[in-house]
This record gives C-alpha cells, structure tokens and sequence, in this order.
C-alpha cells in the first residue's frame, strides 16, 4: 500500500491512514493462516514538504544565509513535531518519534548550512535535502501505527534495499537489486508491518539518491515486484483513474480496468495519477496494480493489468500537459536530416533535457520537438552550443503558449478512422493543431494546440468518443 502527500498531509490524515491500514490488517487476520494478510507499506513526505525543502535548498545556496538556513530547519521541526502530536496518542512512542525527527533535521541543518557556506548545491546534495521530506514522514507513520496497537517498523529506501546508480535525481536501480529488497523485507512480514520512506533510495557506497518527482509510486512496485505481491494498491485522493482531469472536464468518470500500457502511456502523457516509470517493474511478473480512493475505501478503483481489454469505446482517457514549449528546428542544407536529429538529441540529452513529443518534416529537414517549459531556456543553450557558423541548424523558434494533449486507448489500435474522428472534433470547434506525433502501438495520439484551447480540444475528444458515459 502507497499513500501520497496528500494522504499524510498532517496529523489527522495520517491518523486515519494508520486506522485504514490496520483495518486491512485485521480483516486478514480473521481468516484462515494461510489467507492472512501480509502489508508494506510506502509513504510520501507530507503534502508540500518536498517542493520546499528543494525551494529552500537552492535559496539557501544562493543567498548563504547561515540564519536563514537555520529557520527553515525550525518550521520544519515544528510542522512535523505538531503532525505527529496530532496522530500519536502513546506519550513514550511519540517523545520517540520526536527524537528521530530532531536527530534526521540536525543532519539536513549541517548540510544547508555547508551548501550555505560553499555557495553550490550540487545533485547529490540536492538529492539528500529532497529525502528528508519521506524520511521524516516515515516514522511518524510507524509511530502512529505503534500508538493503535500495530507493530510496524520504518525503513529508509536505502534499508529496504532499493540500491540505485548515481544518477541524482533520477536514480535508476542496479542490476540484481530484487533480492536485496526480498531479503530485507520478507523477514519482517507476518509480524510487523514495514513502513518504507517513498522517493528515496542509495548508492553502494551509501549515498542518498532520489527516483524522480513522483517517485513513491515507483517505491512500492519496485517492493512490490521484488517479494512477488499479489497487488500493489496506491492510495489516492480520486476515485481511480479517470477519463480525463474532473477539475477540467465535468462528466470525467472513473475507468474501471486499464491495460499496463494505457497506464503508462497515460503517466508519460501527464496523468499525475501515476508515476512513469511505475509500471515497468510489475510488468514481468504480472502483479496488479490497483488505484484506490482514501475517501471511499470499499470502491475498487481503477484496476490495472496486462491484458488489453478492447471496449466500444476506441478512445479511454484524454490528458494533457500544460506547461510546454514546442521548438521548431530547420536543418541546413549540408547536413542529413539524421546527422541534425543526433546531434540535437545528444546535446540535449547531455543537458538533461526531456523530449515529450517529436515530429520530423523531411523535406525541409525539420525537426519538432515538445519539452517542459521549465527546460526551454536550457534546450536553448543546447542547441546554440552545437551550432557551428549556421553548418547544422539553419534556423530555430519556440513556443511556450501551447499545450500538448494526448488521446489514449487499447481499442484505437486496429481501428480505422480514430485519428480522423479526433482531429474532426477540433476542427467543428474551430481548434487549430500545431503539431500531430502517433507511436507505433497505436494506443496514443498527441498533438499540440494552442494553450487557450486545451479546455476546448479536451471536451471536444472526451464528448466525441463519449468518454464520461
């Protein structure tokens, strides 16, 4: 079970958190021995807590103010301090839980303040201010489960047995790493529950190091698929996973079933529901993933698993991606459109650069390409450093009022007339499309419109294919 930020924003919510787990729990236990039920369980840090402790970690890089550094360091203390008093009733437990937090947040204040005093924030250190935020929700999750009468113990990612490269920020998982996490975890079940810091994980040489935003979901299939679980449930505040944003479209409506890869072309296409890469670990095995809602524990969510169940429907959900930039780059006459596109790929590749979308105009030697917005100043750089005298790139422009959208489903592949049927719709609403991209599976069309247009395009598709019905 992985609960996000949002399910463990304070201390009432981790309280209820603790109450659901240990309802679970106990159903397990009233049946016979070899039914009984076995949890881990993955935390996010507190709702916000990452994006400040990055915030401030490049604040204080900038302006080393050692003071400034140390303050920080007391809203956290007392943020939490007041979370775990709300949700642990046990006097012993929770002076406990309070001295891990005090000890965890003296660590974090010796390394701002050296960022503070060297004026650099390198991806490591960047990595190990982000950890705190799970590393601090952890225990207080365990505590509070202690304090209802539920033995649990809290893990870092690093004790759990998630050991990565050191790739900061975006850590991927070494070779083997499977029975690492299965030993150190399967020992404990049965009798206690673990509770593993989400997000996080460690070098060989013991280092912290981050799995990329979102990165709790990755924690528990990552767990999941090492001690072969039955199903892997991520707890969420909506009902499953939707047809499309209900803060956008009104008659969105939860998908009861939905293949592995519609997940992931869903998660890759902007779907917050879902980390990415979270998808990928439980593939091999075949475990089930299921979104479930916090506020309705009994409904079954949103079930995720490998077959492609073809419906009426041609067309499941639609999502999008707000905040992009498109760039147009021309080729020079001299150059292949090959030798353009690998040295436009590499250099923004070594700049860490992520390409959401790609369209190529041969003819013109053209190549588009949609990133975040966030990057475009960086994939600037990039492309002006690789651009000798005009001898590769003839000519470039970018964009950043535009929106990429995405239109996913098992039942497109095969089916004639879906691309028409969409760009059809936009067209009777007098939406104009930027740029079309369409992979080989055939399960995701993307486009991009202008940004003033999303809401439009994404009514426009989700009432064309009767998406909220």
């Amino acid at each position: 079970m992985k609960f996000g930020g949002g399910a463990v924003a304070n201390g009432e919510k981790i309280r209820t958190v603790a109450n659901l787990i240990k309802r679970f729990k106990e159903e397990g236990g009233e049946r016979e021995k070899e039914e009984r039920k076995e949890i881990v369980v993955v935390t996010s840090a507190l709702s916000t807590v990452t994006d400040t402790l990055l915030e401030n970690a490049n604040r204080v890089a900038k302006e080393g103010k050692v003071e400034k550094a140390k303050e920080f360091v007391e809203e956290l203390r007392k943020k939490h301090e007041l979370a775990a008093s709300e949700a642990i009733d046990n006097i012993h437990v929770l002076k406990e839980v309070k001295r891990e937090a005090k000890e965890r947040l003296a660590e974090m204040e010796k390394a701002l303040t050296g960022i503070c005093l060297l004026g650099e924030l390198t991806s490591r250190s960047l990595d190990y201010i982000g950890s705190f935020g799970e590393r601090l929700a952890a225990p207080i999750l365990a505590g509070t489960m202690q304090s209802i009468g539920i033995e649990a113990v809290h893990l870092t990612g690093g004790d759990a047995g998630i050991i990565t490269n050191e790739e900061y920020g975006n850590a991927q998982l070494i070779w083997g790493v499977e029975r690492e996490i299965r030993e150190r975890i399967t020992p404990l079940l049965g009798d206690k529950i673990p509770v593993v810091s989400g997000f996080t994980g460690e070098t060989k040489k013991g280092a912290i190091t981050t799995l990329g935003r979102g990165g709790s979901d990755y924690t528990a299939t990552i767990i999941g698929m090492a001690i072969d679980a039955n199903e892997i449930w991520l707890w969420k505040e909506t009902e499953g996973i939707m047809s499309a944003d209900p803060k956008m479209i009104k008659n969105a409506r939860k998908i009861p079933y939905i293949s592995y890869m519609e997940a992931m072309e869903l998660s890759y296409f902007g779907a917050s529901v879902l980390h990415p890469r979270a998808i990928e670990p439980v593939m091999k095995k075949k475990i089930p993933i299921r979104v479930k809602n916090l506020f309705n524990p009994e409904d079954a969510g949103t079930l995720i698993g490998e077959e492609l169940e073809k419906t009426k429907k041609a067309a499941k959900a639609i999502t999008l991606i707000q905040n992009t930039s498109i760039i147009n780059i021309a080729g020079t006459g001299v150059r292949s459109i090959s030798d353009v596109a690998a040295r436009i790929f590499s250099v923004l590749a070594a700049k860490d650069v992520d390409i959401i979308m790609i369209s190529q105009g041969s003819s013109e030697r053209t190549i588009s390409i949609v990133i975040d917005s966030a990057q475009l100043e960086r994939a600037i750089g990039a492309l002006q450093s690789i651009d000798s005298g005009g001898t590769v790139i003839r000519d470039y422009t970018s964009n950043s009022n535009v929106c990429a959208m995405g239109v996913v489903g098992a039942g497109m592949a095969g089916t004639p007339g879906v691309a028409g049927k969409v760009f059809s719709a936009l067209g009777k609403k007098g939406i104009s499309v930027i740029m079309i991209s369409q992979g080989s599976s055939e399960f995701n069309i993307s486009f991009v419109v202008k940004k003033e247009d999303a809401h439009k395009a994404a009514q426009a598709i989700h009432d064309v294919f009767e998406m909220g019905t």
